[in-house]
């Protein structure tokens, strides 16, 4: 009998079916919000590539936004990408659709193939870190093998300052 795959095996998997092979790191202090994982690590917060999980209103897809620890994301302009209003998702729905727990969606290994998007401003790091399945699990990528892993558009999503 096979059993399933645990989350972080879901994300090693679909790392070495795009035949990458990444070290995952666990911190047993966690890793579940940006700041924990940045602190964690050593790095920039902004550095920390997060997963934003979104549900798309009209069709009930879920949309994962990879965003820069250090940003809010403007759903509104995620809405505008994707033509479809959004709405946030709260942790069932994202454990059904992503199959991870909120603190620990990685950018890979989804249950269900969201609509994703990464956020243009990764791009300026030279390595960014993202969950591995876990909310005490990340690797460590660059943000152009982030973009060839996901195979998603690069957007502006990042919420603006208000004066």
């Amino acid at each position: 009998m096979n059993l399933p795959l645990s989350s972080q095996q879901r994300v090693e998997a679909a790392l070495a079916a795009k035949g990458v092979n990444i070290d995952i790191k666990v911190f047993p202090a966690g890793t579940r919000t940006a700041a924990d994982a940045a602190a964690a690590i050593g790095c920039q917060v902004a550095e920390i590539a997060k997963s934003i999980v979104l549900r798309a209103v009209s069709s009930d897809r879920v949309v994962v936004v990879v965003a820069s620890g250090s940003n809010r994301v403007d759903e509104h302009k995620v809405a505008q990408l994707l033509g479809e209003p959004l709405a946030r998702a709260d942790a069932d729905f994202v454990r059904r659709k992503t199959g991870f727990a909120i603190g620990g969606v990685a950018p890979v290994g989804h249950l269900e193939a969201p609509l994703l998007l990464l956020d243009q401003d990764l791009l300026q790091y030279d390595h960014v870190w993202a969950a591995a399945g876990t909310s005490d699990s990340v690797f460590r990528l660059t943000p152009a093998e982030l973009q060839l892993l996901t195979d998603a558009p690069l957007a502006d999503i990042k919420q603006e300052n208000e004066a």
